[in-house]
């Protein structure tokens, strides 16, 4: 069975008058389909390039990325992308806002509408449909924008920070959250992240990336003995502490 993204010997530079500047080197990985993957990294070490590539925003210098087994300009439309901030529109309620994809790709058809209610149902935001942006807290806002991703169905979603912006009690509980949602919707997704117990804490594996120009220095395999996980149960596994140092040093 062929892996759902495949990126094989992918390298990138940016450039501009200063000169060139080398972000990713000679990276290779698979994910397979239902897969949480994390990426860890030094700051600045080219995270949130690797997934502008994927996402097809950014085209590699070398390497190629295949989705379903054909490069990924075929696929655009299969992956759904959710960055640092949730980019709610305050003009639009959250209805408006959650089916503003479907509206874009002409796709308002029933079967479409009524899987939107049913997540706003699912999630705890169909009471909050006819309210504007500015009236939810910061977490009801990313369930917001996590169903309006889902919406389009994609096959891969992308997470750059996603919780980043939020307090530090919020973030552990939308982070609960989106993991247990993707589990349920049963999606592949690659997470981005600073955060070392949160990447421990939702993934199957965890790719840690060294300086720029990136490469991976290292993949770890998460295997925690938890009867049913989650993040926050994940967070009081007795192997966390364990993997928690062993990424801290191969960071250091």
């Amino acid at each position: 069975m062929k892996p759902l993204l495949e990126i094989r010997h992918l390298s990138y530079s940016y450039h501009s008058a200063a000169g060139e500047t080398y972000a990713l080197a000679d990276l290779s990985f698979q994910v397979e389909k239902g897969e949480f993957i994390a990426v860890v990294g030094p700051s600045g070490c080219g995270k949130s390039t690797l997934l502008s590539l994927i996402s097809g925003l950014l085209i590699p210098e070398q390497g190629e990325i295949l989705l379903s087994g054909a490069p990924v300009a075929v696929h655009k439309s299969a992956i759904g992308y959710m960055l640092q901030k949730d980019q709610l529109l305050e003009w639009r309620n959250i209805y408006q806002n959650v089916t503003l994809g479907l509206e874009i790709q002409h796709k308002m058809q029933p079967g479409n509408i009524q899987k939107i209610n049913q997540m706003l149902l699912d999630y705890g935001l169909f009471a909050f449909r006819n309210a504007k942006p500015s009236q939810l807290s910061g977490g009801m806002r990313q369930r917001a924008a996590l169903i309006r991703t889902l919406a389009l169905d994609p096959d891969l979603l992308l997470l750059d920070e996603p919780f980043s912006a939020l307090d530090y009690l919020t973030r552990i509980s939308v982070c609960d959250d989106i993991y247990c949602i993707l589990k349920k919707e049963k999606k592949t997704a690659v997470l981005v992240t600073h955060d070392l117990s949160e990447a421990i804490s939702v993934a199957d594996r965890i790719l840690v990336l060294t300086s720029r120009p990136a490469s991976i220095r290292r993949i770890i395999d998460i295997k925690l003995n938890i009867p049913e996980r989650t993040p926050l149960a994940s967070r009081n596994a007795p192997e966390f502490k364990n993997y928690f140092n062993q990424i801290w040093k191969e960071l250091t």
